[in-house]
């Protein structure tokens, strides 16, 4: 097959998947008419790269393959076609989500520390139900306690091929870069644990009706040193009591 139609029938295949597709599952296409090799399909998918350097829409890997997709820059002309407004997710669960995705494979104990609060059942369920997250195995200490960690589903949410594109953490330790991506609460709504010293990721509260006051976020090594500074007694999150934080899927521009 001549390389101009290869890439036409990849095109096509990857607009009507409506998902990302591997190189083995193009392959598999062209079954019953002579399989191209793997590197031509490579390169039929650099060449429609190419093609869509200067237009809307580009074509990206991420863990699950490779998929077409509009470009960032796009968004703000397209929001209307999307009726439905994106997922809101609490702050909690986000957090708890960061420190799986950045500390993997972590258990449920150790998020609670770095976090300083007790993660409630609800959110790891949530988390599993999306299949962001997945019990990848367990503790060898008393009680076996399992141990999570994200899945290809995650990265391809928010566009990323590997664990390796995480932006690193050192990104945000500046508020309000921080704010630009989740829509977080502004800083000025803070509240100072100490002098001079930084807050957790979520402060613990007394009772389940007090609201929890956002706090600015440092690193999950800072975090865990300040969280240690609480008081002893941990409080369940309530995601309902929590301002929810819009989800923005990272993708490549």
């Amino acid at each position: 097959m001549e390389t101009e139609q290869l890439k036409y029938v990849i095109e096509a295949a990857l607009l009507a998947a409506g998902r990302p597709m591997t190189v083995d599952q193009l392959q598999n296409l062209f079954a019953a008419r002579g399989q191209p090799a793997r590197q031509d399909i490579r390169a039929a998918i650099v060449e429609l790269q190419n093609d869509y350097t200067d237009r809307g829409i580009s074509v990206v890997e991420v863990a699950s393959g490779f998929r077409i997709q509009i470009r960032t820059t796009m968004t703000d002309w397209l929001e209307k076609l999307w009726e439905e407004r994106p997922p809101r997710y609490s702050r909690a669960l986000l957090e708890t989500m960061a420190i799986i995705a950045y500390r993997q494979p972590v258990t449920r104990g150790e998020i609670e520390d770095i976090r300083g609060v007790a993660v409630s059942t609800n959110i790891m369920r949530t988390l599993q139900e999306r299949n962001w997250a997945r019990v990848v195995g367990h503790r060898d200490v008393p009680g076996k306690p399992a141990m999570f960690g994200t899945t290809k589903e995650f990265l391809d949410y928010f566009g990323l091929k590997k664990l390796d594109d995480l932006p690193p953490l050192s990104e945000f330790k500046d508020l309000d870069n921080l704010n630009i991506q989740l829509d977080l609460p502004a800083p000025e709504d803070t509240e100072a644990v100490g002098p001079g010293a930084p807050q957790p990721l979520v402060r613990a509260s007394s009772t389940d009706d007090e609201p929890q006051p956002p706090a600015e976020i440092t690193s999950i090594e800072v975090a865990r040193a300040a969280a240690s500074e609480e008081s002893d007694a941990a409080t369940t999150d309530d995601d309902h009591q929590e301002k929810p934080a819009t989800v923005v899927p990272l993708k490549t521009s």
